[in-house]
């Protein structure tokens, strides 16, 4: 059995306010969901009708027992998730303010996920595997940042194309500076990299400190980011996608550089828009479409994700992002 997609890292319960405008105080009520972003781009893929697979671990709670309920149903393989005993499965609230207040609660103190170990990576078959999904967040605690390098470790031997998601979460690291040092030690295991301008800038810049503590990154400080990132395609990852929201996507390699237009939509809520923009471009490459045509429909993905309310339920089907190019481009 061939997966496309293999993806690794946190799985978590969302519940996301049913109030749509509402002050997070005065929410009634929550709409049940699977989040993380691993598991959002693995069950992104496999609504766009690639074959995924999810490396994570849950625990024998009753949440455990509703994320595995919820992406067999979305057709995420889910056979080499562990069960851990005595450890509660990740929880994420959100309250939705459009256009652009998300709050947003994690309750991660010692989540099962972080105990995903090496030896369930090996219980994976990678010669069946086309590609992997990483997340940057992956590498914070436990046993799971191990297991994380050997799987790209033995990727790497294989051929296997890695795409990594940056995926930081500030809350999830001790300190500013271990963020970027985790990442930049995969690197030459990774082939693709996607994240935002404020990511890479808590990557790869001497003092991560703004952005990790809820600021904006500094604007003087994009030629010398530029710069820097750029710098990474001498070597691996060979190409660099920047995420640039309602402004597109910028794709970055050894070939030059592609801006790729993003769509005008009316935003209702923009958590798991990077996630959807994910899935996309993976499916689109595994399809085997060149970049600027796999940037355009992961635009459109996330395009889409953002009208809607939800995450993992607001991920698009290929029928609906083929309609929606269609539709975007007729005058």
């Amino acid at each position: 059995m061939t997966i496309d997609l293999l993806a690794i890292g946190r799985a978590n319960l969302d519940l996301y306010s049913q109030d749509i405008g509402a002050p997070f105080e005065d929410v009634t009520g929550f709409d049940a969901m699977v989040g993380g972003s691993p598991t959002n781009i693995a069950i992104g893929v496999s609504r766009l009708g690639m074959r995924s697979a999810i490396l994570t671990a849950v625990g024998t709670d009753r949440t455990g027992d509703f994320v595995l309920r919820y992406l067999n149903d979305e057709g995420v393989i889910t056979e080499f998730v562990p069960r851990i005993e005595g450890k509660l499965t990740s929880l994420a609230l959100l309250g939705v303010q459009p256009p652009d207040a998300f709050p947003l609660s994690f309750y991660r103190e010692d989540p099962a996920d972080i105990y995903l170990r090496s030896s369930d990576v090996d219980a994976v078959d990678l010669s069946t595997v086309r590609a992997i999904e990483v997340s940057g967040n992956a590498l914070a605690r436990g046993d799971c940042a191990g297991a994380v390098r050997h799987l790209l470790r033995g990727a790497t031997a294989r051929g296997i194309t890695v795409y990594m998601d940056v995926d930081l979460r500030p809350s999830e690291w001790a300190d500013p500076i271990d963020y970027g040092a985790a990442i930049r030690s995969v690197l030459t295991d990774v082939d693709v990299l996607i994240g935002t301008e404020e990511e890479f800038f808590a990557a790869f810049m001497p003092d991560p400190g703004p952005v990790m503590t809820g600021y904006r990154m500094p604007e003087d400080a994009m030629p010398e980011l530029a710069s820097t990132v750029s710098a990474l395609l001498d070597d691996r990852p060979g190409v660099i996608v920047t995420k640039r929201g309602p402004n597109g996507a910028t794709v970055e390699s050894t070939d030059g550089s592609i801006d790729v237009p993003g769509f005008e939509v009316d935003v209702v809520n923009t958590v798991g828009a990077g996630d959807s923009f994910a899935a996309g471009l993976i499916r689109s490459r595994l399809r085997g479409l060149g970049w600027e045509e796999a940037v355009r429909f992961a635009n459109a993905c996330g395009a889409i994700t953002v009208t809607r309310h939800g995450c993992a339920t607001a991920l698009p089907t290929a029928d609906e992002v083929e309609i929606f190019i269609t539709r975007s481009a007729t005058p």
